[in-house]
C-alpha cells in the first residue's frame, strides 16, 4: 500500500488581478502566492524539501521558462532545493501534484510545495488564443478556427447533440450556476460582474456574442492571471505539523485516490475511437473511476462535491455524466433537478469554476486541490458545502488529451 500524502493547506491569488496593469509580471505573481501560502499555513521556507511548478506556456506569454529557479528568489531558504516544472496544457497543475505525491510516497521527501501559475492577460485576446492553441496538434487540426478551443469544444457539443441530443438551455444553466457561485468567492474574477439573464441568452448577440460554432461568451472560461500553491506532506511530517498546532492528524486531509490518463492528441482520433461506446471520452472516465477506486468509493456520490474543469459549459456537461452523476448522455437531469447546484445532492464547482472563478491555465489543477482542501476542512466560507468530508476534482488538458482526477478527504 502506498504511503499516505496529506495536504496541509495553501493559498491562491485574487483571480481578478491584472498583473501587467499593476506593473508586475510572472515573478511577482509567483512570489505573491508563495508568500501567501507560507503565511496561511505557518510553514517556514526552510521546512520545504522539494518544489514543483505547474505551468503551460510561460515562454509564450512571458518569455519565461525555468520557473523552478524562482523559488530561491522568493526566500533564501528555498535556494538549492530540488525543483521541477511540469506541462500538460490545462492539467499542468495536477501533473505537478502527481509528481510531488509520487516523491512523498517513495520516501524521497517529507514536505513538498506545489505551485501552479499562468500569466495570460498581458497580450491581446487573439494572441492569447493562439498561444493556448498549442495544446492541440499544431498545423493538423482546427486550422480554420479563429479561436481554437471554443471551436474544438463546440465540436464536443455537436458530438453530444448527435449521440444523445443536447438542449443549449442546460449549458446556459451551467454557466448561470457558475457565475452565481463565483459571487460567493472572494478570489473570483467575475465576483463583481453584473450578470443578467440577457448575458446568458442565446438571442442577445451583443451581451452574449457567438464565439465559435454553437458556443457563446457565457459558455467560456476566463482568461486569467493567477497562481495557487499547496503543501503536500508525508504522514510523519503531517503528524508533526498537527502536533505543533494542537490538532488531531485525522483532521488533516489526505489524497485518498488519484487517476491519470493520456489519450491521443488529435480530437478526431479520440472521437472516432469512442463511437459505439457509452462515454464520449473513455480516458476521462478511466481517470475518474481510477481515482474513486483507489479511494475505495463505490461511486461519485460517496463524495460531497466536485470541482471540475469547466473551460466551457459543455466540458462540465461532459464531466457530469463521465463522473457517473448521471448515466451517459443524461447530464441534463442533474442540471434540471438541482443536483449540481450549491445545496444540491452533489454540488459541482461551488467555487465558481473556470467560468466564474477564472482559469489561469497552469494554476487550475492546484487551485482545484486547494478548494477541495477548503471544503473538507470547513474553510470555504460562503461557498462551503455543508458537512463536506470528501471532495473530488477533475482537471483536463487539451481536447481531453490529459485527464487527472483526485479524491481528497478526511
Amino acid at each position: 500500500m502506498a504511503a499516505e500524502v496529506f495536504i496541509l493547506g495553501g493559498a491562491q491569488t485574487d483571480f481578478a488581478r491584472n498583473i501587467d496593469r499593476e506593473g508586475g509580471g510572472m515573478f511577482e505573481l509567483f512570489r505573491d502566492v508563495a508568500e501567501a501560502a507560507f503565511a496561511a499555513t505557518g510553514i517556514e521556507p526552510k521546512e520545504v524539501e522539494v518544489a514543483h511548478v505547474g505551468n503551460f506556456v510561460g515562454e509564450l506569454f512571458a518569455g519565461q521558462g525555468q520557473l523552478g529557479g524562482f523559488f530561491g528568489h522568493v526566500h533564501p531558504d528555498l535556494a538549492g532545493i530540488p525543483a521541477a516544472r511540469h506541462e500538460a496544457a490545462c492539467a499542468s497543475g495536477s501533473i505537478a501534484i502527481l509528481a510531488a505525491s509520487a516523491e512523498i510516497e517513495a520516501g524521497r521527501y517529507g514536505l513538498a510545495m506545489v505551485l501552479g501559475i499562468e500569466l495570460m492577460r498581458n497580450v491581446p485576446g487573439q494572441r492569447a488564443a493562439e498561444y493556448l492553441g498549442s495544446a492541440a496538434w499544431a498545423g493538423r487540426e482546427a486550422q480554420e478556427a479563429r479561436y481554437l478551443w471554443p471551436y474544438m469544444f463546440s465540436d464536443v457539443a455537436r458530438e453530444y447533440s448527435e449521440r444523445f441530443g443536447l438542449d443549449r438551455a442546460h449549458l446556459n444553466a451551467i454557466s448561470e450556476i457558475a457565475f452565481s457561485n463565483a459571487k460567493r468567492n472572494p478570489n473570483s474574477q467575475t465576483r463583481s460582474w453584473a450578470i443578467t439573464p440577457e448575458h446568458l441568452s442565446d438571442s442577445n448577440d451583443e451581451l452574449n456574442p457567438p464565439i465559435e460554432g454553437s458556443l457563446r461568451k457565457a459558455d467560456c472560461g476566463q482568461v486569467t492571471d493567477g497562481a495557487a500553491a499547496v503543501f503536500l506532506a508525508s504522514a510523519e511530517v503531517a503528524a508533526a505539523y498537527a502536533a505543533r498546532r494542537g490538532i488531531p492528524l485525522e483532521s488533516i486531509p489526505r489524497i485518498k485516490g488519484w487517476g491519470h490518463s493520456t489519450a491521443p492528441l488529435l480530437y478526431s482520433t479520440k472521437i472516432s475511437a469512442s463511437r459505439g461506446q457509452p462515454y464520449v471520452f473513455p480516458s476521462v472516465r478511466k481517470a475518474m473511476t481510477d481515482a474513486l477506486g483507489r479511494a475505495a468509493m463505490p461511486d461519485i456520490y460517496a463524495c460531497d462535491g466536485v470541482e471540475v474543469h469547466d473551460c466551457f459549459s459543455i466540458t462540465e456537461y461532459m464531466a457530469i455524466d463521465h463522473f457517473g452523476i448521471t448515466p451517459p448522455g443524461e447530464s441534463w437531469k442533474a442540471v434540471e433537478d438541482g443536483t449540481i447546484a450549491l445545496g444540491g445532492r452533489l454540488p459541482v464547482n461551488p467555487s465558481g469554476g473556470l467560468i466564474g472563478l477564472g482559469h489561469p491555465v497552469g494554476a487550475t489543477g492546484v487551485r482545484m486541490m486547494l478548494d477541495a482542501w477548503r471544503q473538507v476542512t470547513g474553510k470555504a466560507g460562503d461557498y462551503q458545502v455543508e458537512g463536506a468530508k470528501n471532495f473530488a476534482t477533475f482537471n483536463v488538458g487539451g481536447s481531453a488529451t490529459t485527464s487527472v482526477s483526485f479524491v481528497l478527504g478526511v
